[in-house]
């Protein structure tokens, strides 16, 4: 681009050359996220997918939006960007997932004060490596660069996915009836959420990040910037042979306020504590924090990511395909009749 056009925009702030050198670092990481469906390439005004119907008697259209939170100041803290980009992706494919759509594709947008084109490239290939684990095309996406809006230094992400599921097979927890088994997937960590208080403990312990966390063998900075884990594959796999009635992606709000979103009225969800294996980092924030593990699973998915209800006859299979696919999985509780109508619908046994 011509310097005399730009220089007035440079001048206000904003590179539009470090834009463009964005573009084309980005254009064959995003081109590796391609599927069948895309029908166009980056830098036009709107991504062009073209889903493939067939077998499908009446195709459902299911997005989900969401960003990043206040892990992104752990990503400045300790200057690594390569993984929030997984996280964004994550937190929205794996929301679309638990009403049994199929992702198609995602935009992401990625906002800053001034544009650092390593930082927002290592960024974007994040988001380009969630699309190549979710299965889904990376369509199109906008860098914004806007001068005095962020501190030196940081940034904003967000995204959006689009998937697609047939009506007959949406996932909508109807069919979930008292004596069903409650299956729990193994998170990688924290995953996306709880860190303004995670972010508070750490201040508090006094630790850097490349100090060991304690209780385990990795650097906090390493714990912390742990990615969501993408449950895409895994679920797929199980939905091609078993009947899941209902499923839960356990993000803010933990155990209390997750679970309740597919129960019917008429029952609610026994959970054994200590059925399942808790990460260290979970057990760090406890002791260090001074919490109770009831506020534990009100802000943490304490080890447990993803959540699916099946009937008990299925349930020791579903549980070995999923131990099969090289992720961790246990039988954590099972549907009870709700004969309270007052009380929550998660109970915990400690």
């Amino acid at each position: 681009m011509s310097e005399d056009r730009s220089k007035a925009y440079t001048d206000a702030g904003v590179d539009i050359n470090a834009g463009n050198a964005l573009v084309s670092r980005i254009k064959s990481i995003v081109a590796r996220t391609h599927t069948n469906g895309v029908i166009s390439d980056i830098g036009g005004f709107g991504g062009l997918f073209k889903p493939d119907l067939a077998g499908m008697d009446e195709p459902v259209l299911v997005s989900s939006t969401d960003g990043v939170g206040t892990k992104l100041k752990c990503a400045f803290q300790f200057g690594k960007h390569d993984t929030v980009g997984i996280d964004l992706v994550a937190m929205s494919v794996n929301d679309i997932l638990v009403q049994g759509a199929r992702p198609l594709f995602f935009l992401d947008y990625f906002a800053t004060g001034k544009l650092d084109v390593d930082v927002a490239a290592s960024v974007i290939s994040g988001v380009a490596e969630g699309c190549r684990r979710a299965s889904c095309a990376l369509l199109g996406g906008e860098t914004a660069e806007m001068p005095e809006m962020y501190a030196p230094g940081e940034y904003d992400l967000a995204g959006f996915c689009v998937g697609l599921v047939d009506n007959t097979r949406i996932v909508d927890g109807s069919s979930i009836r008292v004596g069903d088994a409650i299956i729990g997937i193994a998170s990688t960590g924290l995953h996306s959420n709880g860190y303004s208080l995670a972010r508070k403990v750490l201040a508090q312990s006094g630790l850097n990040g490349d100090d060991p966390l304690p209780g385990s063998d990795r650097t906090v900075a390493e714990v912390l910037l742990e990615p969501t884990a993408i449950y895409v594959d895994i679920v797929r796999s199980v939905m091609r042979d078993f009947d899941i009635k209902g499923m839960i992606h356990v993000t803010g709000g933990g155990f209390y306020d997750n679970i309740p979103r597919v129960l019917p009225a008429t029952v609610e969800a026994h959970i054994d504590f200590g059925s399942w294996t808790v990460p260290p980092v979970f057990n760090w924030l406890l002791a260090q924090g001074n919490l109770t593990w009831p506020e534990m699973l009100q802000i943490f998915n304490c080890g447990i990511g993803y959540i699916m209800i099946v009937s008990p006859d299925v349930c020791d299979e579903v549980l070995g395909r999923v131990n099969a696919m090289h992720a961790q999985a246990w039988r954590i509780g099972t549907i009870g009749r709700r004969r309270d109508k007052a009380a929550e619908q998660v109970q915990v046994a400690f």
